[in-house]
């Protein structure tokens, strides 16, 4: 029998996608996957050094639970010089990724029944993790047919007595949308105006595309700053994902409590790799221009053959490395994910369906994967797309 916090949780549905890839996997057939959540390129070497030095010199005990003080500064340097925003490491929390510190904050502002409003279509961790934290998830639709992105008043629409916050993704999983600073400033004059909280989750902050630029938004509004959380972490900038380090910069009352909670909960982040984590943000890991650069080529190839298959519609990816593609004309009625199916059984390309993140007639492509994985993967897509269709 199961806690109430955890009645509402529901499995990834992507999980019975990823064993029939294995299964075929085991058999010997290529599969190319467009699922991937992370850079396929090496964290870069000397972020790599400074974990080994680490390493070589012991540093495998318990730290701080909100991270090493070296580790916390170095953040604070990273948020002043990148973001614009002043903070001490008083602060600042070290988690276990960016999803912790995600997690932690629900669990730290959201009281039992509290709602936390988040855009649709939405990451698919957001709902759940708000659940488990007794908070209840409230989809906001953008009024737009332009973008997915939602604005205060959409905001205000869905706001009710028990709106606690708002969680704002940008650049966006799985849109690939990037806020404008006029946005932003919009939502964060609604949010101080309704005393809302505003969670900014900024993992993709560095994969921007198009001339568009990132900003957090206790920098466009100060007064902001202290109902804001920003969240961020190592694994998408810095190919990180399995290194585990995320951090939250927040108002120190709050901050001393999430930290109290995590020292109950997982204690410490990971010694090595906090150590590695302060050489990423030191600015030396010159990978980390290379692999933007990289998805930038790889954004143009997709979206060009996305759209010259017939029936299907995308926008161009604005920062992260996903594109969201608007299979509705060649569905007929049939659901997203028997079209994802089919592809994995007959040309076998692994695809997520937007079911995953509350959004019907979609399917999500990363391209966190390589030029010749693409090309190759639009090409089996293209064939699927006409098999499908002849099988209607």
């Amino acid at each position: 029998m199961s806690s109430e916090l955890l009645r509402n949780l529901k499995p990834s549905e992507t999980l019975g996608s990823i064993a029939k890839v294995n299964k075929l996997k085991e058999k010997g057939i290529n599969v190319i996957s467009f699922g991937a959540g992370e850079p396929d390129f090496p964290t870069p070497k000397p972020i790599k050094e400074e974990a080994e030095k680490a390493l070589n010199n012991d540093f495998t005990k318990y730290t701080p639970t909100s991270g090493i003080i070296e580790l916390r500064d170095a953040i604070c340097q990273k948020l002043l010089k990148d973001n614009k925003i002043e903070y001490k490491p008083s602060n600042i929390v070290v988690s276990n990724g960016a999803k912790h510190s995600l997690f932690n904050i629900c669990y730290a502002i959201c009281p039992a029944g509290g709602e936390i409003l988040i855009q649709k279509p939405y990451w698919v961790s957001y709902p759940d993790m708000i659940y488990a934290a007794g908070g209840v998830p409230v989809n906001v639709v953008s009024s737009s047919s332009k973008t997915f992105k939602v604005s205060a008043t959409d905001l205000e629409k869905k706001r009710t007595d028990k709106t606690v916050a708002f969680i704002i993704n940008s650049p966006n999983n799985p849109t690939s949308e990037v806020y404008s600073k006029d946005e932003l400033k919009d939502i964060a004059e609604w949010a101080l105006k309704n005393n809302v909280w505003i969670i900014s989750d900024e993992i993709y902050e560095k994969i921007v595309f198009n001339g568009h630029e990132h900003y957090s938004i206790p920098y466009l509004c100060p007064d902001m700053k202290d109902k804001t959380f920003v969240v961020n972490g190592m694994s998408k900038a810095y190919s990180m994902t399995g290194w585990r380090i995320g951090y939250a910069a927040g108002p120190e009352d709050i901050i001393k409590k999430i930290v109290l909670f995590q020292s109950h909960t997982t204690s410490c982040p990971n010694s090595i790799a906090q150590k590695a984590a302060v050489k990423a943000l030191d600015g030396e890991a010159k990978d980390v221009e290379g692999m933007v650069t990289a998805f930038e080529r790889r954004k143009e190839i997709i979206f060009k053959g996305i759209n010259e298959i017939k029936g299907l519609k995308a926008n161009k990816p604005e920062g992260a490395f996903y594109i969201l593609v608007d299979c509705s004309e060649i569905l007929k009625g049939r659901e997203i994910s028997d079209f994802c199916n089919f592809l994995l059984d007959n040309v076998h390309i692994l695809v997520i369906s937007g079911n995953a993140f509350g959004i019907e007639n979609h399917v999500r492509l990363s391209f966190a994967t390589s030029d010749e994985n693409i090309i190759e993967g639009l090409k089996r897509l293209a064939k699927g797309v006409e098999l499908w269709i002849n099988s209607l």
